[in-house]
């Protein structure tokens, strides 16, 4: 059994010169170490499968196998493989000494000896040797009381795993929510420039019309290269389109401030601290980031939005973290009914998905409502059971995450003391209702 600190430790020095041995054993016999000796190789590794000393001191130069090749051996034995080798070597070859820590030897110590760097070298590499085997000792302690203790263990990191998904994702939404404001914000910049320029443009032109206009009626007879030139730019077919360009722009720039605005609505990023917010505002933004899905292509249903909004006041609330439940919701929605749309085109029938969104303060004027109701498939009972569920999904592989839902859950009922609720059934739709507090 080995000895359980340095002080009685057991040394096994091999070396094939009797008067090396007699050096080494004179050096070190005062200090209490336990030493045997061998003379080869072979005997050894006898000793070290028999002793199982807790440190050996090997020459490298020996005859039969060398030290190389007995630390070789020693390392592929299961019994010895764990006890440090430092190398005994007048070699100083820089090859040789990393050959010999290639094979698993601690360290070197070159002759002829010094007995205070013989002295040090033992010491530091028993103390790391008795120090690996007591962790390995508590290694195997703690197995056991994590075996022991595995089903609270097991509760308590879901537990926590949970919660560093939602910190996670609110982190996200947080990030994002930054990101998002800084590129509407960029946008806003040369979106007003072109705005404020279009303005001051369509003057211009107007200006430039009428002044052209005057021309034709005073000088109704220009030269021909006027004429000429006139006919190749297709002068006439230019007043009337440029009028209709710039309207085109002025849509355009329109639509694009309203997605910026949008953007920097959603984008809320107070994550952390409570505001007071305008949840239509919050839909609405919403929805205008979501109009791309809700347009009819070959491969995706039509879906109409129908809004059914009542009087509401601003509530106290995460104005980011109430956008991404509203996102999440409505996205599900639409989900649904693409995948519902293949096999509704493969039946040749013609349906218009609806999203009826209506919102509503309750009778007791302390909460607000927000139903957001489809006219997609539904879910079967056991779905609907589980639809809260972190990681659960109905979506294919690479499209869900099963965290959207289990998080909006989180938000509303955690993070702002509210319900989220979900009424479905097969064939009849799913309908979604939040209540939140006014304050």
């Amino acid at each position: 059994m080995n000895p359980s600190s340095s002080q009685n430790a057991i040394i096994l020095a091999v070396d094939d010169n009797p008067t090396n041995l007699k050096v080494l054993s004179s050096a070190i016999a005062h200090l209490g170490w336990e030493i045997l000796v061998a003379t080869d190789g072979e005997s050894a590794i006898e000793q070290a499968e028999y002793a199982r000393p807790d440190l050996i001191l090997l020459d490298v130069m020996m005859p039969g196998i060398d030290g190389f090749e007995t630390c070789q051996k020693l390392k592929g034995n299961s019994m010895t493989q764990e006890i440090p080798i430092i190398f005994m070597t007048a070699l100083s070859d820089t090859i040789d000494k990393v050959k010999g820590l290639s094979l698993g030897a601690v360290d070197y110590i070159t002759k002829p000896f010094q007995p205070e760097e013989v002295i040090a070298r033992i010491n530091v590499h028993l103390k790391l040797h008795f120090l690996t085997q007591q962790l390995a000792v508590q290694n195997i302690e703690l197995e056991k009381r994590v075996q022991e203790r595995t089903a609270e263990l097991s509760k308590a990191l879901q537990k926590l795993h949970q919660s560093q998904l939602q910190l996670v994702q609110y982190e996200k939404i947080s990030s994002l929510g930054q990101l998002v404001a800084g590129v509407a914000h960029e946008i806003n910049n040369p979106l007003t420039f072109i705005d404020g320029s279009l303005s001051y443009l369509e003057i211009f032109i107007s200006d430039l019309f009428y002044h052209l206009k005057l021309y034709r009626q005073y000088y109704p007879n220009p030269v021909e290269e006027i004429i000429e030139d006139a006919q190749d730019i297709e002068l006439d077919r230019m007043i009337k389109d440029i009028p209709k360009l710039i309207s085109s722009i002025n849509v355009g720039v329109e639509r694009i401030t309203k997605i910026s605005s949008s953007l920097r609505i959603f984008s809320r990023s107070d994550v952390f601290q409570k505001t007071t917010f305008d949840i239509h505002e919050g839909i609405e933004s919403t929805l205008v980031l979501l109009k791309y899905r809700l347009q009819n292509h070959k491969n995706r249903l039509e879906v109409e939005v129908i809004k059914d909004y009542g009087e509401l006041p601003k509530i106290e609330c995460f104005p980011g973290q109430l956008n991404q439940v509203l996102m999440n919701v409505i996205c599900n929605a639409i989900d649904a009914f693409d995948e519902a749309a293949h096999k509704i085109f493969k039946e040749g029938k013609k349906i218009k998905g609806t999203i009826h969104i209506s919102t509503a303060v309750n009778e007791t004027e302390t909460h607000i409502i927000i139903s957001i109701k489809d006219n997609g498939p539904g879910m079967s009972p056991d779905v609907k059971k589980r639809i809260f569920e972190q990681f659960f999904t109905t979506k294919p592989v690479g499209k869900g995450t099963g965290l959207g839902l289990s998080i909006s859950q989180e938000i509303v009922e955690q993070k702002h003391n509210g319900k989220l609720r979900c009424f479905s059934e097969l064939g009849e739709g799913t309908e979604f209702v939040m209540e939140i507090p006014i304050k």
